[in-house]
């Protein structure tokens, strides 16, 4: 999500390429025209059933755990999931809390840590979370309060003991920390920080901004944490308008690779050498991509799907004047070393103008010989697609609720697959365990994985 707080006088200047800007949901999105096709057709319903759920048969719901205090306030957000065994840790502009989800039809909250800030994004590798914090603070400390804030970056946290987490240091990073990925390399985390900027007048986030900033945590010693690069992969941007960094970064260890979306573009990178990332691609789509979000690469590496966050997640973009080409996913094949897009995925069901709607974060279901997809919408609810053929992607199920009902900022931040179930972290509702059966899906149930940090992709 693109919040208010994020530079978005900046963005408006950086993005010149695209209709509108991403500061707030007072931006409106550009009309259809003759030569694009629409967004879901006019026939689909926007009509909620009395029960304010709308879902495919294929679709159920488990269950759901809402916010409870302290994490029920105005501005208490759920935002980002990870999953570890029988766990799911749920990030929150409040903090952060961990469910036992053992018996996922009877998820148990095990604890809450109060640490406000936006958005804590969560990661977990073995006893250490990982929060990222795109918000200046008065410290690193979660009790750092309101007075001068001059800190933004990453804050760690030991989760061995699950009932009672505890803070063991943090890193300051330029521009803070909007996203964060990591990539493991025996005893030492990588972590990549994707932040925007830089901002005018900022004590947090001077220019210049090179895009990627690379966090090296000892596991053993945490508390030792640095900056140890700041990889300037567009050398030809320093200095200028464009030098806004990157929203998302998608890591594929295994096959050496990294999916990187930077706002204006969408990125390949050599990672073989994890603290020097080297571009082997950059794309630029000024036509229908607005700010390049994030990234899922396909199991066998072959494909990737790049979002666009049009609108920053505060509008209503899943509408019949918006195009399908716009605030959804393009689908790139990987043929020769090289991204070739293919085809574009929206779901098909039109919103109301009340209801912000976006592509949003989401996984791969784990299915062998098949490329299917679950994600997140916004208001527009949990989708699962399919991509298998690339130029002709589908929807295979959906859930979502009616309209939030004070308006605002709402819906599905999160949807991941997990061991046989979707978890969806709900901004206001708290978390929703779903389950899909049908014979597309179905032989991911017998997938076990044993964590799942969406940004860090491994082979099933």
């Amino acid at each position: 999500m693109i919040s208010a707080k994020m530079r978005g006088a900046l963005l408006c200047a950086v993005l010149l390429l695209v209709s509108a800007c991403a500061a707030g949901p007072s931006a409106e999105p550009a009309p259809a025209t003759s030569s694009q096709s629409s967004g879901a057709p006019a026939t689909t319903s926007a009509t909620p059933p009395e029960n304010g759920v709308m879902k495919s048969d294929n679709i159920r719901h488990v269950a759901n755990m809402p916010l409870t205090a302290p994490f029920d306030g105005e501005d208490d957000l759920n935002t980002d999931l990870a999953f570890q065994g029988d766990h799911v840790y749920v990030g929150n502009f409040g903090g952060f809390s961990i469910y036992d989800i053992s018996d996922p039809a009877k998820p148990q909250l095990v604890s809450q840590v109060a640490c406000p800030a936006q958005q804590n994004d969560v990661t977990i590798y073995g006893n250490l979370l990982v929060l990222s914090i795109d918000e200046p603070r008065g410290g690193p400390e979660c009790d750092s309060g309101d007075g001068e804030r001059k800190w933004e970056g990453l804050r760690i946290f030991d989760v061995s003991d699950k009932k009672s987490p505890e803070y063991v240091g943090a890193v300051q990073t330029e521009c803070g920390s909007h996203t964060h990925t990591m990539v493991p390399n025996g005893e030492t985390l990588y972590v990549y920080v994707s932040s925007p900027g830089p901002e005018p007048d900022s004590a947090t986030c001077p220019a210049p901004h090179e895009l990627i900033q690379i966090v090296e945590i000892p596991t053993k010693s945490p508390q030792s944490a640095k900056v140890v690069a700041k990889p300037d992969i567009f050398p030809d941007r320093q200095q200028s308008d464009f030098a806004s960094g990157c929203h998302d970064i998608t890591a594929y260890p295994e096959k050496k690779l990294a999916a990187a979306a930077c706002f204006g573009d969408g990125v390949l990178l050599d990672i073989s050498d994890p603290v020097k990332p080297k571009v082997l691609q950059q794309l630029t789509d000024t036509e229908n991509f607005q700010i390049w979000h994030s990234a899922t690469f396909n199991n066998d590496g072959t494909k990737i799907v790049f979002s666009d966050e049009l609108g920053g997640g505060g509008q209503a973009t899943c509408d019949r004047n918006t195009p399908d080409t716009k605030g959804a996913n393009a689908v790139y094949d990987l043929v020769g070393g090289k991204l070739e897009k293919r085809g574009y995925f929206k779901i098909p069901r039109e919103q109301q103008e009340e209801e912000n709607c976006v592509a949003h974060n989401g996984s791969l279901i784990p299915v062998q010989d098949k490329d299917i997809m679950v994600q997140s919408w916004y208001q527009g609810g949990v989708s699962v697609w399919d991509f298998t053929d690339s130029a002709n992607p589908k929807e295979i199920g959906f859930f979502e609720r009616g309209p939030h009902e004070s308006g605002g900022l709402a819906g599905s931040w999160s949807a991941y697959y997990y061991n046989g179930y979707i978890y969806s972290s709900d901004i206001t509702e708290g978390l929703d365990v779903l389950e899909i059966t049908d014979p597309l899906t179905d032989p991911a149930k017998q997938v076990k994985m044993d964590d799942f940090n969406v940004q860090t992709q491994k082979t099933y």
